[in-house]
């Protein structure tokens, strides 16, 4: 049986199984939900900022990356109109975005599209990744984000190349700005350079750091479905329900804020497609190191006879 035939027959079985979850009433959000969406990122990106300025930048990069998981969950949302915001505000938001993530998410937002359209298949460069040791992942950031970019700006309408080329330009005059701050000698000219500096460069790095967590993280070694989940309650605080991912493949249109609920139908309908989670349980860990423990000890006496007497072998 081809690679091909085996995703077609589990993307078969998969469609087979959801069949029966209810989820169209988790497409609706109140008017709480739809503002909670629309400024969730902004708080973090604020405090990170004045944490920046008063040069705390251990307490800085906590509420950067707070910002920039709640930024990708805005985005990522927005990628599906599923913000409860209408399509002109949602473009806006992802112009707003992708300046303050320093990322062209126009571009993104093609590839994605083709990642959910054929997920893990041939052609998706998105989840390429998935496919790598996690050592290749983590050092494939940077070239991986500029192959989506190429492939975003191929894949995408001319309106959609318009706006990505107008974030890449947007993006770059912020970079230009922060340069010509940084030969200003006035103290608040020097904060602001010091707080742009800081912004870009977590930005970059966080970018880079998005493949190994945000694509094989949740996609690496997926036997029985298309990607992973998450049932530990502290970390899909910490992530905004980002670690939701096999929900979000199967029901796309759902919004995050209702991720939880639609995670517990389909534990209780389908637990086989999201019984592989992100994170290993302690059961996995315990069951990981018995095995390496183990191993070490069946190599241990392997040796051990392989250094006896051969006479002695012989007659044992």
């Amino acid at each position: 049986m081809t690679v091909n035939q085996t995703h077609a027959n589990k993307e078969q079985a998969i469609k087979k199984a959801i069949a029966a979850v209810e989820w169209q009433d988790l497409r609706q959000l109140t008017r709480g939900q739809i503002a909670y969406n629309v400024i969730l990122p902004y708080p973090f990106l604020l405090l990170s900022w004045w944490f920046a300025s008063q040069s705390w930048y251990v307490l800085a990069c906590g509420a950067s990356y707070l910002f920039f998981a709640a930024a990708f969950r805005q985005a990522h949302d927005g990628y599906h109109h599923s913000l409860g915001a209408g399509k002109r505000t949602t473009t806006a938001i992802l112009l707003l975005l992708s300046v303050l993530l320093m990322t062209s998410l126009h571009s993104i937002r093609a590839t994605h599209m083709a990642h959910h359209r054929d997920p893990l298949g041939d052609n998706d460069i998105e989840g390429s990744l998935a496919k790598v040791s996690w050592w290749q992942a983590l050092l494939g950031g940077i070239t991986y984000r500029l192959d989506i970019y190429r492939q975003g700006l191929h894949l995408s309408s001319r309106r959609n190349q318009n706006l990505a080329w107008l974030e890449f330009a947007l993006i770059g005059s912020v970079i230009i700005v922060t340069l010509i701050l940084t030969a200003f000698t006035i103290a608040t000219l020097a904060i602001l350079a010091q707080v742009l500096i800081y912004h870009i460069l977590t930005m970059m790095l966080a970018n880079a750091s998005v493949g190994i967590i945000a694509v094989w993280g949740v996609h690496h070694d997926c036997d029985e479905t298309i990607a992973r989940t998450e049932r530990n309650q502290l970390v899909n605080l910490l992530t905004f329900n980002l670690l939701y991912h096999v929900e979000h493949h199967l029901f796309p249109a759902v919004p995050s804020n209702h991720l939880p609920v639609l995670a517990k139908r389909l534990d209780a309908a389908v637990p086989h497609l999201t019984k592989q989670h992100v994170l290993p349980t302690m059961t996995d860990i315990m069951e990981c190191i018995n095995n390496r423990w183990n191993k070490l000890k069946n190599n241990s006496h392997h040796n051990h006879d392989e250094n006896d007497c051969p006479i002695r072998k012989r007659f044992v």
